[in-house]
C-alpha cells in the first residue's frame, strides 16, 4: 500500500506531466513564430520578427482580423442578450415546456458544426447572404448560445429571489429590479458569457468556411486557406496571436471575477 505522501507526490507529478503535455504545443508554436528561417522549423536557428511584420503588413491578413473582430463582437452582443433573457426565463420561470426549450437551446452542442454549417449554407445561398458579415454573426450566435446559456444560468442561480421581491415591495418596477438588482449581481457571469461567446466566434472555422465566401474571410478561414497552399512561419505568428487573444480574454474574466468578489458593491 502506498502512503499518503507518495500518493500525493505521484498525483502532483501526473498533474505536472498533463499540464506540460497541454502547454508544450502552444510553447512550440509561439517559439516557432519568432523564427528567422524561411520555413517552419523547431528549434529555430535564428530569431526574428519578420513573420509578424509580414502578417501585419499583408492587407489580406488585416482584413481577416477585422472581419473576425466585427463578427465576434456582434456574436458576443447577440448571444449574450438572447442568452441572458433565456437563462432568466429558465431560472425564474415555471412553465411546462421549460425542459423541452432548454434542450432545444442546447442542441447546437450535440449536433456537429458541419451539419449546422451545411443547413445554414443552403438557407444563406437561397437568400443571397453568403459573405454577409451580420448574417455570419447570427450563425455564430447559434453555436455560441449554449455556452452563454450554461454560464448565465449558473450565475443567475446565485441571485437571491428575495432581493427581487424586496425591491418590488419597496416600489421598484420590474425593469428597475432587472436593471438595479439582477444585472449588477449577475455581472461577472454576463462578462464571462460575453467573452466566451466572442472566443467561440473568433475561433469558429467550419461555419465560416461555408458562409464567409470571398467578401468576409475570417482569420480561421484565412489560416485554413494558407495551410492548403504552404506551411510557413506566418501561420505560427497568426496562431500565436489567437493564443494571445484567448489568454487575454481569460485574464480579463479572471480579473473581473476577482474584483467583483473582493467586496465591490453593485451600482445603485
Amino acid at each position: 500500500m502506498m502512503g499518503p505522501v507518495l500518493r500525493a507526490t505521484l498525483l502532483k507529478a501526473l498533474v505536472v506531466l498533463l499540464c506540460f503535455g497541454l502547454l508544450a504545443p502552444i510553447i512550440i508554436v509561439a517559439i516557432a513564430s519568432f523564427s528567422g528561417d524561411g520555413y517552419l522549423k523547431f528549434p529555430p536557428e535564428s530569431l526574428s520578427l519578420r513573420w509578424y511584420e509580414r502578417f501585419l503588413g499583408d492587407p489580406r491578413w488585416r482584413a481577416a482580423i477585422l472581419n473576425s473582430l466585427f463578427i465576434g463582437v456582434m456574436t458576443s452582443a447577440l448571444s449574450t442578450l438572447v442568452g441572458f433573457l433565456a437563462a432568466y426565463a429558465m431560472v425564474r420561470g415555471e412553465f411546462r415546456t421549460k425542459r423541452v426549450l432548454a434542450s432545444l437551446l442546447l442542441t447546437p452542442v450535440i449536433v456537429p458544426h458541419v451539419i449546422t454549417a451545411v443547413a445554414v449554407y443552403f438557407l444563406s445561398a437561397r437568400m443571397g447572404l453568403v459573405g454577409f458579415r451580420p448574417w455570419i454573426a447570427v450563425a455564430h450566435t447559434v453555436v455560441a448560445l449554449p455556452v452563454v446559456l450554461v454560464i448565465l444560468q449558473s450565475a443567475l442561480r446565485t441571485v437571491d429571489p428575495a432581493l427581487e421581491r424586496a425591491a418590488m415591495v419597496c416600489g421598484c418596477t420590474r425593469w428597475g429590479v432587472f436593471r438595479r438588482v439582477v444585472l449588477p449581481l449577475a455581472l461577472p457571469g454576463v462578462v464571462s458569457a460575453a467573452l466566451f461567446s466572442f472566443l467561440t466566434s473568433f475561433d469558429e472555422l467550419v461555419i465560416s468556411l461555408f458562409l464567409a465566401g470571398i467578401r468576409a474571410e475570417t482569420l480561421p478561414v484565412r489560416i485554413w486557406n494558407s495551410l492548403l497552399l504552404e506551411v510557413e512561419p506566418t501561420i505560427a505568428a497568426v496562431s500565436t496571436l489567437l493564443i494571445a487573444v484567448t489568454a487575454a480574454a481569460l485574464a480579463i474574466d479572471a480579473a473581473i471575477r476577482r474584483f467583483r468578489g473582493g467586496g465591490a458593491l453593485p451600482a445603485r
